[in-house]
């Protein structure tokens, strides 16, 4: 797992020193142009690939999983297409983790009901899924993850546990917002893409084809894309004798605060 804060401090220390050779001609300017450019790179992997909890520690999969468990996730909802993605659930006795939006559970309240009281786990997904999310204040950030959690206590009792960041885009302010939640990361180490890929057949075999007991399968239960793929998925993952988990169950951790 990357560290945001020891490879600042690398990067800070190579630029120093580059950059004050480059200042008495000792060496070329491109060095510390590369220097720059590969901390930039670097950053931005960190910023876009959750799996490498560059900034905070993220929960991807369980690894060293000796039981055929796998977790399915939901991200976005509830929306209208969350009622048939529980159907499909509970035809072959799978549980799932939903990370839901703030404002789609109050569009859906009933909807978002019916998933906590049939047994999956809910987590939080902030309150408006901004695609300005990533520039958001440490207080932004905040209010936003906060502002998800009271409304869902409100619902049902519980305080989540388990935060989902939009786009999977971590930060340092994200960070920052979510150590002061106390809330546990979440990623996923096989992405549909299926709010990308327009095919079905191509979003099935890039999950299928990374499957191995211990994943966590990123899905999002807003269109009916999903739902097919979610059926021929469930199909197959019951013939391979996978156990379809929450991902609290998967990774051994609480979902919400005791």
């Amino acid at each position: 797992m990357f560290k945001h804060q020891y490879i600042k401090i690398i990067a800070i220390i190579l630029l120093v020193f580059t950059g004050s050779l480059a200042v008495f001609s000792i060496i070329s300017w491109w060095y510390f142009a590369i220097v720059l450019l590969l901390w930039l790179h670097i950053i931005a992997l960190g910023v876009f690939n959750i799996e490498t909890g560059f900034f905070i520690e993220t929960l991807c999969s369980q690894p060293y999983q000796d039981q055929r468990k796998i977790a399915i996730s939901f991200d976005d909802g509830p929306t209208e297409f969350t009622p048939k993605a529980l159907a499909l659930l509970d035809t072959y006795q799978a549980k799932a983790t939903f990370f839901c939006i703030g404002k789609q559970i109050e569009r859906y309240p009933y909807t978002f009901l019916e998933i906590f009281k049939k047994g999956h786990t809910i987590g939080n997904h902030t309150f408006t899924h901004s695609n300005k999310t990533g520039f958001f204040t440490v207080s932004e950030m905040r209010d936003e993850i906060e502002a998800t959690n009271g409304l869902v206590e409100k619902m049902t009792g519980k305080k989540m546990r388990l935060y989902r960041p939009p786009y999977g885009v971590t930060n340092p302010n994200i960070a920052e917002a979510l150590k002061h939640t106390k809330h546990k990361v979440i990623g996923w180490n096989i992405r549909s893409l299926d709010t990308v890929i327009k095919k079905e057949d191509r979003i099935l075999k890039r999950i299928t084809s990374r499957l191995q007991p211990g994943s966590i399968i990123l899905l999002h239960d807003i269109s009916d894309r999903t739902l097919n793929v979610l059926e021929k998925l469930l199909i197959i993952l019951t013939k391979e004798n996978y156990r379809l988990v929450t991902v609290d169950d998967l990774l051994n951790i609480e979902p919400y605060e005791n």
